[in-house]
């Protein structure tokens, strides 16, 4: 049974909800309760009569009351933990404070302090949310699918919980992303929560402590690999074609062999993507395009290292790829060879054992024959910056201060305006501090780091602010675009239009105050133009919905989800 549909009076054009839910189970029900502001009749509809206080309440007092608690809260870890409370209480009243909130919230509800409750998810876990698919129940994939009772899923985050942020593998306490990603998809672009649905699929995890964990709520064996990871993994998804066929598919957090496998298995075979390399690639592509506008010069003059190479990484080298491609006209090799791919044991060189993905990306051997280094040892990330003559630096290695001092100083001298992006996260495993790059580049640096940081000060006196490069300017925005224009997959074109439609959101005096990307306040606004580039790439390729540009943009903004009350009437035959 269903327990609401969403309809328009054909007299009087409201909307409403039929909801068949009463009594208790109506205020047990957050997608449906309204607290305090059920009105008298609907009180009395819906047999609410007396298990409420007299007083009606509005969405606005309840808001008010609720950042109340959320201010009494010690820490950013208790202040996750009552939101996520709210939200498994009254979904309407947790998204009106988000988005209320937002630049304030984003980094409690999502990274960084997600991934501190997810290193604890066990422990403090109220509720759970979506639905836990193991080796064991995969083939009963269809009844856990109607077991949501939402007949309408049209946004899925899934994770498997084996690379969780910068922590590693932590298997179902992983759960905490999708849940995360989740709500900034309904924040930050207006997807409907009924719509949404997290996903973990727990195969075990190699992790000793959650194993030795008598709290620890997941499968209790090592990781499931190889052939037999894989069939579950096809079960899931044949799952997802039968019971939600139009649904988008966002995997999130898989380990690095996996995640390339799962994208380039079912790219094509369903609406899918991966945020971790298409997303991360198309936000750090969208403030490159930003600092090279304050720098007022091409990407063609730069020289670019990446440090960390994995699905992040390799996913920012496709994208300036690709950016070098259609704005400099520079020819694919040349463009690869134009990026110096970094990892723990230094540059990677032709000739190295390298994963597929990083194979386009290694360096010939004859770049470095005039570096005047040890050439017993791969070249390390100093002699890169130093000899290759980096002018861009980027970091997703999770490994917290590789971006020296003297690294940074060699990087000031290799151009007036050095670009340093500082992407792991959370905070702790960040490359570098913006206090440490200002003060190694005389304030001339163009910086965004993975995690918020707080302004600092530069030249003159004067703040410089720092740009979270967040992928949450980017997947919202996909994943509206693609679900509004009924796409049948999501490509790396979409992904450059939502890059540049980010990037050309920041406006002039932002970018006069450092900004490289537009600030989290913003954020349903930017995703709304996301969403409309992204549907008419789609529509350009020939895989999205065939309609005027005035249509499309009537589409999604009709689509977009504010949080409010609508009226109910009760319907027992749902």
């Amino acid at each position: 049974m269903n327990r609401f549909e969403m309809r328009v009076d054909p007299l009087t054009h409201e909307i409403y909800y039929d909801v068949s839910l009463q009594g208790r189970a109506l205020l047990f029900d957050p997608l449906l309760n309204k607290d305090r502001a059920f009105p008298h009749d609907e009180r009395r509809d819906f047999n609410l009569i007396g298990l409420l206080p007299d007083t009606i309440g509005t969405l606005e007092d309840q808001v008010i009351r609720n950042y109340e608690s959320y201010l009494s809260k010690p820490n950013d870890l208790e202040k996750y933990v009552f939101l996520l409370s709210l939200l498994d209480r009254n979904e309407t009243i947790f998204y009106a404070l988000l988005t209320q909130h937002t630049e304030e919230m984003l980094p409690i509800v999502y990274t960084p302090t997600v991934g501190l409750a997810c290193l604890k998810l066990s422990h403090i876990i109220r509720r759970y949310r979506g639905i836990y698919i193991t080796p064991q129940n995969v083939n009963d994939i269809e009844q856990i699918l109607m077991n949501v009772g939402l007949p309408n899923i049209s946004l899925i985050v899934v994770t498997d919980g084996e690379r969780i942020l910068g922590f590693g593998d932590l298997g179902a306490d992983g759960m905490g992303i999708p849940v995360g990603k989740l709500a900034l998809y309904v924040a930050g672009a207006g997807i409907h929560p009924a719509s949404t649905l997290p996903v973990c699929i727990d195969v075990g995890t190699n992790n000793e402590r959650l194993l030795n964990d008598p709290l620890y709520v997941g499968v209790r064996s090592p990781r499931l690999t190889g052939q037999a990871y894989y069939d579950v993994i096809e079960r899931f998804v044949q799952g997802i074609r039968r019971v939600f066929p139009r649904a988008l598919l966002q995997w999130e957090d898989f380990g690095k062999g996996n995640a390339f496998t799962l994208l380039k298995n079912y790219q094509n075979r369903i609406l899918s993507f991966n945020d971790d390399i298409q997303g991360t690639g198309s936000i750090a592509t969208a403030a490159l395009a930003t600092a090279l506008k304050i720098k007022k010069g091409p990407l063609a003059k730069e020289r670019i290292a990446i440090y960390g190479f994995g699905q992040a990484g390799s996913g920012i080298a496709n994208s300036i790829v690709t950016l070098l491609q259609k704005q400099e006209g520079i020819s694919l090799e040349e463009a690869r060879r134009r990026i110096y791919a970094v990892d723990i044991n230094g540059l990677m060189i032709e000739g190295d054992k390298a994963e597929e993905y990083q194979k386009n990306f290694l360096q010939p051997k004859s770049s470095i024959t005039d570096w005047p280094i040890d050439k017993t040892r791969p070249p390390q990330l100093e002699d890169v910056v130093k000899h290759a003559k980096i002018t861009i630096l980027i970091g997703v290695s999770a490994q917290p201060g590789i971006f020296t001092d003297k690294i940074l100083r060699h990087l000031a001298a290799n151009t007036d305006r050095p670009i340093v992006f500082a992407l792991s996260n959370p905070t702790s495993k960040c490359e570098t501090t913006p206090q440490a790059v200002m003060s190694a580049t005389e304030g001339k640096a163009l910086m965004a780091t993975g995690s918020p940081f707080a302004p600092v000060a530069g030249p003159n006196g004067r703040n410089i602010h720092i740009s979270q490069c967040n992928n949450m300017y980017v997947f919202p925005g996909v994943g509206l675009g693609a679900i509004v224009c009924q796409a049948t997959k999501v490509t790396s074109a979409m992904f450059y239009a939502a890059s540049q439609a980010v990037s050309e959101s920041v406006t002039e005096d932002q970018r006069a105050e450092g900004y490289l990307l537009p600030q989290l306040a913003d954020i349903r606004n930017v995703s709304f133009k996301v969403a409309v580039e992204v549907a008419k790439q789609a529509r350009q390729e020939g895989i999205g919905m065939n309609v005027p540009d005035e249509r499309l943009t009537e589409l999604i903004k009709k689509a977009m989800w504010i949080p409010h009350y609508y009226p109910y009437r009760y319907n027992n035959k749902l």
